[in-house]
């Protein structure tokens, strides 16, 4: 059953064609994803399905029994209610319903002891009151509140934000609001336009799972390729104003689109091939100046006009031409670092992010790290950087490294540089001309070279630090986070060139599908120290999932009063439990004693953790409390006026929001 469907959409903004005859349809039940580079028209076409903007010709058609959800990308949440207030909004319905069973059910009660006399309006009343109990059921009356827990808990909302004014939450969590009130509504369509944006890699792949549940259809528009893989089943691609579909997830398109232009690569050069030999015979032709050759050679030209020639495959609007070169070689031995350790505070209010680090890292290895949101990674690599010293601990850096770095906030750039002037403070030994072929290597072309790095999006301000990374001439690339705010196409390209590096790269990220391609090691740094996962993050996945497994395999024996897979016990508690069997006593019982000590253990472990959450949540409203301070503080005139504090500003918040997330994710954890 087709619940959209679209012919021939236009669009345009003057001149500038965004689409151009769009036609597609949808099927109930599928899971499309929508790509493209940025600026490519994505939200726009979402727009215009979801009635949010017209277009200039073109039909589209959606089910009038279709019920639509849309979430906003970066779309304000603005509401004077509680978080509690606004969500049980949605089910309105739900507590009438109640009051009315209830009265209908006390005015069944009065008719039973009223006698023989109230049976036949008893009787009828009590049919009554079992639809009306089926329809609360059927449309989940009874559920409702459990729903509402779980959906807020998964989006990080604990009970303790319940009562918290919606205007004092801070973008990222209005965004997560938003998806949480989208997802109780179940709508029969859901179009989300870059859903991932704001949440941490747990609520991530509960989000990934409840989309793989949805019984609804599902449009999106995302840059993540392993969000894309895991939820949708078919892909639109915008290119070139046009709309190009392909039946599969994320892989599938990217080979399909592979083999695609390599066949019409194909066509075309057959084709012209064929046009140059016919060209070539229609001059020999005339060249004899023979009236029979001549009448050949003008049959051929009318069959040359009429062939419906083909046009030369277009790329898309521009790719980022980006490679890393090292301006001279490193030694083998890169970074060496042992017993690293990282505190923040004295006394009672001292935080240990990691101890017990140690690190072998050698030349041309790309070592991307992973770990809890908050454990330290990005602190982590500005002290093998030495721009942040260490508690405890040695660092030795190899011989003439050179180290490149690329922050994840952009803080190494001026916001009140021009793109050019940017590149010509810290490269002035090139000539403007030579910047402006560079910058329009990376996109930047005419007048947006004299733009000021302010006014940049996160796209634009990613590929200008990338660009000044490559001109660094560094041997080792320290990455934080590079793939943020890149589309799927750069993201390609900036892959390759990595690929394609001779040096050393140590890098931090969560995009998965990068991880996935890059790295030949993975460290996950834990507040214990690192444990190396030789190969990709799907081989580290399932080396976690192994160990989990061990580990409750352990738990359960334990606790069952087994001990053969206790750690570094295995041959003799295999021995214990066979002597005991032989003995004919069955397995093996812990003794009163030993029970009380682990249910003891098992208790202190409990508070201990209670307390780190309760720690955890007091830190969370401090910074949500500093964040909006913060925000309003850049709205103030005086503050917009002033470059220099608006920076200051503008940086402390990048920085609070990222301890958020991080304090968040280890929040999250908890849960679990």
């Amino acid at each position: 059953m087709i619940v959209v469907s679209a012919k021939d959409l236009t669009k345009a903004y003057g001149t500038d064609v965004i689409l151009d005859k769009v036609s597609f349809h949808i099927n109930k039940g599928e899971r499309v994803g929508i790509i493209g580079v940025n600026g490519a028209g994505k939200t726009t076409l979402l727009k215009i399905l979801t009635g949010e903007m017209p277009c200039e010709e073109g039909d589209f058609f959606i089910s009038s029994d279709i019920n639509i959800g849309y979430l906003k990308q970066d779309g304000a949440f603005e509401s004077e209610k509680t978080v509690i207030e606004e969500v049980e909004s949605i089910f309105s319905a739900f507590p009438q319903m109640e009051k009315d069973m209830e009265k209908l059910l006390a005015r069944i009660e009065e008719l039973a002891s009223a006698g023989p006399e109230g049976e036949e309006e008893s009787h009828r009343l009590l049919e009554r009151y079992d639809m009306m109990q089926e329809k609360f059921r059927d449309s989940g009356g009874y559920t409702y509140k459990s729903e509402i827990t779980g959906i807020l808990s998964s989006m990080a909302f604990g009970e303790d934000s319940y009562d918290k004014k919606i205007s004092s939450l801070s973008g990222g969590e209005k965004t997560r609001l938003s998806l949480a009130c989208l997802l109780l509504r179940k709508p029969d369509i859901l179009f989300l336009d870059e859903p991932t944006n704001h949440l941490d890699i747990g609520t991530l792949k509960w989000l990934e799972q409840y989309l793989k549940s949805y019984k609804g259809t599902i449009v999106l528009v995302s840059h993540d390729r392993y969000f894309l893989d895991e939820t949708v089943t078919r892909i639109f691609e915008v290119e070139n104003h046009k709309l190009n579909i392909y039946e599969g997830n994320y892989t599938f398109y990217a080979t399909e689109r592979k083999n695609r232009r390599e066949a019409e690569l194909r066509k075309y050069e057959k084709q012209q091939k064929e046009i140059s030999r016919q060209e070539d015979m229609i001059r020999r032709f005339k060249q004899r100046g023979t009236e029979k050759l001549a009448k050949r050679a003008a049959s051929r030209e009318k069959r040359l006009a009429a062939m419906d020639v083909i046009d030369r495959p277009e790329g898309t609007t521009g790719k980022m031409k980006l490679s890393f070169k090292a301006d001279f070689q490193s030694g083998r031995d890169v970074l060496y670092a042992e017993g690293l350790s990282k505190s923040f505070g004295y006394g009672s209010r001292r935080t240990e992010l990691f101890h017990g680090v140690d690190l072998d890292i050698k030349r041309g290895e790309r070592v991307c790290i992973v770990g809890a949101n908050g454990i330290g990674k990005t602190t982590l690599l500005k002290i093998l950087m030495g721009e942040l010293s260490a508690n405890t601990g040695r660092i030795k850096i190899g011989h003439n490294v050179q180290f490149g770095y690329y922050d994840q906030g952009q803080q190494l750039l001026n916001a009140a540089n021009t793109v050019m002037g940017e590149v010509r403070d810290s490269y002035g030994l090139y000539t403007d001309t030579e910047i402006r072929n560079i910058l329009g290597r990376f996109l930047f072309r005419g007048d947006e070279v004299f733009l000021t790095v302010g006014s940049l999006s996160g796209g634009e301000k990613a590929r200008l630090s990338l660009l000044k990374l490559m001109l660094s001439g560094a041997n080792v690339l320290m990455l934080d986070e590079p793939t943020n705010h890149l589309d799927i196409e750069s993201k390609e390209v900036f892959e390759e060139a990595l690929l394609d590096f001779p040096g050393t790269c140590i890098i931090v990220s969560h995009d998965r599908y990068f991880l996935n391609r890059i790295p030949t090691r993975i460290i996950e740094l834990t507040s214990e120290g690192i444990d190396n996962y030789l190969g990709t993050y799907d081989y580290y996945v399932e080396k976690k999932q192994q160990q989990i497994r061990s580990g409750k395999k352990y738990l359960e024996e334990l606790s069952a009063g087994k001990r053969a897979d206790a750690p570094g016990n295995g041959d003799a508690a295999e021995g214990a439990v066979s002597d005991a069997k032989a003995a004919g006593g069955g397995e093996p019982e812990l003794s009163s004693a030993e029970r009380r000590r682990i249910q003891k253990e098992k208790e202190a472990e409990e508070r201990r953790l209670k307390r780190h959450r309760e720690k955890l949540e007091k830190e969370i409203q401090e910074l949500e409390d500093s964040i909006k301070e913060l925000e309003e503080e850049l709205c103030r005139e005086d503050v917009a006026k002033d470059h220099v504090k608006l920076a200051e500003i503008s940086k402390a918040l990048t920085e609070k929001k990222d301890d958020l997330d991080e304090k968040y994710e280890s929040w999250l954890q908890l849960q679990e």
